[in-house]
This record gives structure tokens, C-alpha cells and sequence, in this order.
């Protein structure tokens, strides 16, 4: 957990939280470890990052935030806020079509109704980048990437927030925009690798 103040004075309702986002199941195709939070934006703040590695290539990468203000915060109409991030290589043509922001974003909105994750308040943003080669480097052809930023409200049920389906929600997106099939229903997921990478919270 990396949060500003000590984690002994987190409020428990933050740390049940925290445990629920290391509780969430992943593809396997996705490395997850817990990274730094942002310190300035909420009093308490928990983070993950995420790699999707196919055939030992990175195809693409995100991070999703929890952020916790005991004493509510209007701009979130909450007391916790997810914050995610995405990108991912996608074919050069793609970025060409005008229904492509669109479609990133309906990622992620059916990847929040798939897992029934409650959510209000959602906002965001989806960037198409192209990256042309010239010169020397004309050879190595065009990239391009699709960023999806986003933000919501989680909604708190009568037994307290159960964060576990939003970040298994950043998760699905985070295989679909990295162009990973849909697991068929009925099968189960394995665990995604966690820790192998790095020290958490440094």
C-alpha cells in the first residue's frame, strides 16, 4: 500500500480497498505489481500497474488509482475515485477512423458493466497517436497507439466498497485495446503473474 500518511492511519474502509485490488484476478497474459500512488491529488492513494506481454512482446501497458478522501470530495461526488490509464499498439489504419476514440471508449464502459463494477461519474478521454519514420529510419514504418484516460465513482454498497470488479473491469480494457480475444464464458481465468519485476510500493 503506498499511501502519504502511515498505512496504521489509514481508515479501514481505505485498507479493506487496497486488500480488494491485490484480491483481483487478471489474465495471465498481464504482469500486475503495485507501484507508486500520486500524493498530492487525495490523502490516501493506491496504485497498480500492468504490462500485457504476448509472445514475450509488450503490447501494452496501464495503471489504475485508487484514490480516498474521508471527508468526501464534490468533484467526485464520493469518497473514492478510480483513476486508469491505458495504452496499446494498434494497426497504423486504425487510427484513421473517425469511430476509433469511440470505440475506446466503449471498451471501457462494457468492461464496467461486464464485471459489475457500480460506477457514476465517469469521464475521460481517448488519444489516437501516429508516428511516422523518415529518413534513415524510413524502413522501420509507422506505429500508432491508442491511450484511453479515464475516471469514475465507485459506488459503495451497504457493506462497504467492493473495488475488486474495477480493476478487473482495467484489466479486460486493458486486454482489449492490446487486441487479446475475449475469454469464452465458462472458462476460468488463471492468476496473472504479480511481483517478479520489482520491489512493491518503490
Amino acid at each position: 500500500m503506498v499511501v502519504r500518511q502511515q498505512s496504521s492511519a489509514a481508515p479501514a474502509e481505505f485498507r479493506a480497498a487496497v486488500a480488494a485490488m491485490r484480491a483481483a484476478v487478471l489474465r495471465p497474459e498481464v504482469f500486475c505489481e503495485e507501484m507508486p500512488a500520486p500524493q498530492r491529488i487525495a490523502p490516501y492513494a493506491s496504485a497498480l500497474s500492468a504490462d500485457v506481454t504476448v509472445d514475450g512482446v509488450d503490447v501494452g501497458t496501464g495503471r489504475i488509482i485508487l484514490l480516498h478522501d474521508p471527508d468526501g470530495n464534490d468533484a467526485w461526488d464520493g469518497l473514492f475515485r478510480c483513476v486508469a490509464y491505458v495504452r496499446c499498439e494498434v494497426e497504423l489504419e486504425l487510427v484513421t477512423d473517425p469511430l476509433m476514440a469511440h470505440v475506446g471508449w466503449s471498451w471501457l464502459v462494457d468492461a464496467l458493466d461486464a464485471h459489475d463494477a457500480e460506477h457514476t461519474n465517469a469521464s475521460g478521454t481517448v488519444t489516437r497517436v501516429a508516428t511516422e519514420s523518415f529518413g534513415g529510419m524510413a524502413e522501420d514504418g509507422g506505429t500508432a497507439q491508442v491511450e484511453v484516460r479515464a475516471s469514475w465513482t465507485p459506488v459503495v454498497g451497504p457493506t462497504g466498497l467492493d473495488i475488486t470488479p474495477h480493476v478487473e473491469a482495467w484489466g479486460e480494457l486493458l486486454c482489449t485495446a492490446s487486441g487479446l480475444e475475449p475469454v469464452p464464458d465458462g472458462v476460468a481465468v488463471l492468476p496473472s503473474r504479480r511481483g517478479q519485476r520489482g520491489t512493491p510500493g518503490r
